[in-house]
């Protein structure tokens, strides 16, 4: 198993290998980090986001309280730019006890993420929250908190990033995103990780804000369109 350590003082990340050799690399920082641009832009929509959201919060809460027991939402450990851990929010679209039922349902994909299509703990109203990603509409508040953007990568599980290798790390060069190139790019056919990484890797070298405003258009299409959801 590979280990990475963070030293954030210091941009560096120091790698044991399978061998406990350690190397250390200095990162560099990617220019959408001190983007104003695209912090303003994260603003607005987290705002307008939030918005939406608070109309729609009531029938998704008394839906989701109907049809299983549990909380209205779901929050969850994971990890952000340069691996900085923060709570992410969303609609729980899975029975209360998913996490102590993981272990029991096969991993469907393969790498260091989970994905199964026919996975047993998505309740109905979750397949339907997942189908239309309202599950998702929570994380409006990650972004105005500045843990999430609008586009970025997907934000990894802690228990994923400790298979990473040094090249799955760079994926978090940059704020994870609600939306990114992964989920505008049949992320439900995706079942490979080297494909995530490759995909959040063109991300960082296309990046411009024209770039992340043709991606939040490309997922609005999206979302109405058949067959777009995860699972």
């Amino acid at each position: 198993m590979t280990y990475i350590l963070m030293n954030k003082k210091l941009s560096l990340v120091t790698i044991f290998n399978i061998h406990n050799q350690k190397i250390n690399y200095k990162l560099s920082q990617h220019p959408s980090i001190n983007s104003k641009g695209k912090r303003l832009l994260d603003i607005i929509g987290a705002f307008t986001g939030l918005l939406i959201t608070s109309i729609l919060f009531i029938p998704i809460a008394i839906a989701i309280k109907l049809d299983s027991r549990g909380s209205i939402f779901f929050t969850q450990t994971r990890c952000g730019y340069r691996g900085k851990k923060f709570k992410i929010w969303k609609f729980r679209s899975m029975v209360s006890n998913a996490e102590q039922l993981k272990h029991r349902v096969e991993n469907k994909v393969q790498g260091a993420f989970f994905k199964n299509e026919n996975d047993p703990r998505i309740t109905r109203v979750g397949k339907f929250l997942r189908k239309t990603s309202l599950d998702e509409f929570p994380q409006f508040w990650n972004i105005l908190k500045g843990d999430m953007s609008l586009v970025g990568t997907r934000p990894p599980t802690v228990s994923e990033v400790a298979n990473y290798t040094l090249e799955h790390y760079q994926r978090l060069y940059v704020k994870p995103g609600l939306t990114g190139e992964w989920q505008v790019n049949g992320r439900s056919q995706i079942n490979n990780f080297e494909e995530v990484v490759s995909l959040d890797l063109r991300y960082q070298e296309k990046w411009s804000l024209f770039y992340d405003l043709k991606i939040i258009l490309k997922t609005i299409n999206l979302i109405f369109t058949k067959n777009s959801g995860a699972y």
